[in-house]
């Protein structure tokens, strides 16, 4: 039997909010869920010496990326009773305001989904090849360095 391939977690330019919204509407007849937990990453219009941010471009090594998400998420599966859990991230120009970070989480407890969508958060931005790169309104850039 062929190696499952991970699941594409990349989306291409902002995620809309009509986009979060159907996955969250697809959930409604799935009658054993009793939380969710969401997470929305935004991008910031950031001034950073004396430069207004207007964007940022995001890049990845994807193959690897994805390789470690799945990890991740066959972690998080193991440690919280969850129904199911999404992650869309932004590649390409996402401009101030709009949104590049998707995680969505449900079980059947409130705690459980919000702890693991926590978690997924907190490991995806510490463990997965991704990088922004911030973008001045004078065309300059930066990479960005996550908190």
């Amino acid at each position: 039997m062929e190696p499952r391939k991970p699941k594409n977690i990349f989306m291409e330019g902002p995620i809309s909010p009509t986009f979060i919204a159907d996955s969250i509407a697809k959930h409604e007849g799935k009658t054993s869920i009793g939380g969710h937990g969401i997470f929305l990453g935004q991008v910031r219009a950031d001034e950073i010496d004396g430069k207004p941010v207007t964007g940022i471009e995001y890049t990845a090594q994807s193959e690897m990326a994805l390789e470690r998400m799945a990890q991740i998420r066959e972690d998080i599966f193991a440690k919280y009773p969850l129904t199911c859990m999404h992650v869309h991230h932004s590649l390409g120009i996402v401009p101030a305001g709009g949104l590049c970070l998707f995680v969505f989480t449900s079980s059947k407890h409130r705690k459980a989904a919000m702890d693991a969508c926590s978690e997924c958060v907190e490991r995806l931005k510490a463990e997965l090849p991704i990088w922004g790169r911030e973008i001045f309104s004078d065309e300059s850039y930066q990479w960005k360095v996550n908190q």
